[in-house]
């Protein structure tokens, strides 16, 4: 497991988030997982 710091453009404004993640996940994996740990965080 690695844990990555990622920049989330979410609704024109930019997040900060980590995320863990297995080694062999792709880049589409890991920011899927980031976008969707910024919406559940400020979705309204």
């Amino acid at each position: 497991m690695i844990q990555i710091n990622l920049t989330v453009d979410y609704e024109g404004k930019f997040y900060t988030t980590n995320v863990i993640a297995k080694r062999d996940a792709t880049y589409d994996e890991i920011m899927q997982q980031a976008i969707s740990q910024v919406e559940k965080q400020w979705k309204v």
